[in-house]
């Protein structure tokens, strides 16, 4: 392990042309050891409001999804599963402005030999992402289109979630709503030809 040199540290920066641009950190999802003592906490102390619930036949140890504000989620908190996950960090996601660079992402990560472990659109909050790890081993995600809640507090009901597992199908199956159109000509003819896995 090489000796931390705060100087050179400082000296490292964004590389020229790379294909993406993080906007935000977009949310965090812990891994609790009491996910309803969690939900409480979080609701009833800090004032997040619940978007949607994943019982545990659909996510080991159940999973709460809560916001602050429009973002589908901000929070996500996912039960402990008997594996002593509790008090620990589940992912860490950023937002991405645009599909295009969803898929540019993509290609950058796998060129840097980066280990993707999914690519497409996750179910509830319904955002195209691609997910991976870190040199550390910690899971990451770069998405883009998170669904939005009102006002109103409607959330997208289950049964249009549309839950794909691989980018080309995100774009090609969409729920209600969401724009899957790629605007960079190149990425839509290597999606149209079938090369762009």
């Amino acid at each position: 392990m090489a000796d931390y040199d705060p100087e050179r540290v400082r000296k490292l920066g964004r590389p020229r042309g790379l294909p993406f641009n993080i906007g935000k950190i977009g949310h965090v999802v812990l891994n609790v050891r009491d996910i309803e003592c969690s939900a409480r906490f979080y609701t009833e102390i800090l004032g997040f409001r619940i978007s949607d619930t994943y019982p545990e036949e659909m996510v080991p140890g159940g999973m709460v999804f809560l916001r602050c504000n429009g973002d589908h989620h901000c929070l996500a908190l996912v039960g402990d599963k008997g594996d002593s996950n509790g008090k620990s960090l589940h992912h860490l996601a950023f937002e991405l402005a645009t599909l295009d660079e969803v898929f540019r992402a993509r290609d950058h990560l796998k060129q840097a030999g980066v280990t993707i472990t999914f690519n497409g659109r996750r179910r509830a909050g319904c955002q195209v992402a691609v997910e991976f790890l870190d040199p550390d081993g910690h899971h990451l995600e770069l998405y883009w289109g998170l669904d939005q809640v009102g006002s109103d507090g409607r959330v997208r009901p289950e049964e249009e979630w549309r839950q794909m597992l691989t980018l080309e199908d995100a774009v090609k199956i969409a729920p209600q709503g969401q724009d899957t159109t790629l605007h960079d000509a190149a990425l839509r003819s290597r999606l149209e030809a079938g090369t762009d896995r």
